[in-house]
């Protein structure tokens, strides 16, 4: 199998792409921080990913952003909010659009994107964290649609939205609630990721592989 990890230097990215590695599958990753990977510009997006050859049967979209969660809507603020949705809702939206071309049309491949369950609006029983709630609630309508025009193209092709739970990265530092380490969150994702199949494809998953609320 062959790979592309999109944020592969962040903490769930990498672990993703270390696990693919040792399971003796190639493995291309792109970062920011690394090849100037930037999912909120376009033309950067365009410029790298055009460079590339082949074929991947998998690519995970493993980048995103959490902010200053706001807790009322009295701290919101305008900048701030374009910030997350440029990251985490435009970002890999326009990823989708230009990777496509590396997808293969008749055998089986994934395309995933790493969400969050507090993107679900069903699942909103606590309010806040306005900005990246609806970040993550657009990318998984984005991941959605994208899924019913591309099974048209690749009818082998499954497109997800993942939860992968709360991770001990840089991401979630500053939070106590419990945590499992990025190699556990990537072989679970993967293990969800691998068993999905194409009558799946558009759908919400967490990383114990149930179906999550839109």
């Amino acid at each position: 199998m062959r790979a592309l990890i999109i944020g592969d230097t962040g903490g769930i990215g990498e672990a993703l792409r270390d696990r693919l590695e040792r399971g003796g599958h190639e493995v291309l990753g792109l970062s920011r921080a690394r090849d100037g990977f930037d999912i909120s510009e376009e033309a950067k997006i365009e410029a790298v990913i055009s460079g590339l050859d082949g074929t991947f049967d998998m690519v995970v979209i493993a980048s995103g952003i959490l902010g200053t969660p706001e807790k009322s809507l009295a701290t919101l603020k305008a900048d701030e909010m374009m910030r997350l949705f440029a990251v985490n809702a435009m970002g890999p939206a326009l990823v989708m659009k230009h990777v496509t071309r590396l997808l293969p049309k008749d055998s089986r491949a994934h395309l995933a994107v790493l969400s969050a369950r507090v993107g679900s609006i069903g699942d909103n029983y606590l309010g806040g964290w306005y900005s990246y709630r609806a970040s993550k609630a657009a990318l998984n309508q984005l991941v959605r649609t994208a899924s019913i025009e591309l099974r048209r193209k690749f009818p082998e092709l499954v497109v997800a939205a993942l939860h992968p739970g709360t991770v001990a990265t840089a991401f979630t530092s500053n939070y106590t609630m419990d945590k499992v380490s990025p190699d556990e969150a990537a072989e679970r994702l993967l293990s969800v990721l691998q068993g999905l199949t194409p009558e799946q494809s558009g759908g919400f998953w967490d990383y114990s592989g149930k179906s999550v609320e839109w």
